[in-house]
């Protein structure tokens, strides 16, 4: 792996684009299992849509104003000190989209809760990385993609959902190529890497298997 190849896997798996790569694969591969199957898949892709604004566009925003501003020295985020503020900020505006899915959108939480159920979690899982990078460098990235292989994993085996199969054998994949892209990069040390992963999918399992 070149240093291009790890960045471009770095971007594309960025943490802020889980949210939308978990519920588009529950949306379109089992709808049933969170509500939206009674939907047409032209309202799934609405609704995807207005996840990714308030999961992915409205945080990233808010991270570059942060550094515009000179509150972080880098969008990079390397340094422990540049980490902390952007993480709890991204958690109050997960907070806020768990909010406006699940009590804004009353009619969408009475037919999916598990929209919100998932928010919820994700929230928890940044909030934590918050709290553990005010004293060390745990993998973020690690984190997002965990968490999304640990929802459709648990899922899958919760729900029976066997269709799940091809996205978790292609997750699979992502998470090996994402691992080496972060350790290509010396962006995280090994244990960085593996605490993420682990948290995320520790998280998600025991949501879904609550929850869910």
């Amino acid at each position: 792996m070149n240093t291009r190849l790890a960045q471009v896997f770095s971007v594309v798996l960025h943490p802020l684009l889980m949210p939308t790569l978990l519920l588009g694969v529950l949306f379109f591969f089992a709808p049933s299992v969170i509500g939206v199957d009674i939907l047409s898949p032209t309202v799934r892709v609405t609704l995807l849509g207005f996840v990714s604004i308030t999961t992915f566009v409205l945080p990233a925003l808010t991270i570059y104003y942060l550094y515009r501003a000179k509150y972080i020295k880098s969008l990079h985020m390397q340094d422990l000190a540049d980490r902390r503020l952007p993480y709890f900020v991204t958690a109050l505006l997960y907070a806020l989209s768990t909010y406006f899915f699940t009590v804004q959108l009353r009619a969408l939480s009475e037919i999916s809760p598990e929209i919100g159920i998932v928010l919820g979690s994700i929230t928890v899982s940044i909030l934590l990385v918050g709290i553990i990078s005010l004293s060390w460098k745990i993998s973020a990235h690690g984190v997002g993609i965990g968490g999304c292989f640990g929802a459709i994993l648990g899922i899958a085996v919760k729900f029976s959902q066997t269709q799940l199969l091809y996205p978790l054998v292609i997750l699979t994949v992502l998470v090996g190529l994402l691992i080496s892209a972060r350790l290509y990069l010396n962006a995280h040390t090994p244990l960085q890497v593996i605490a993420g992963l682990s948290l995320g999918i520790l998280v998600s399992l025991l949501t879904v298997w609550q929850f869910v």
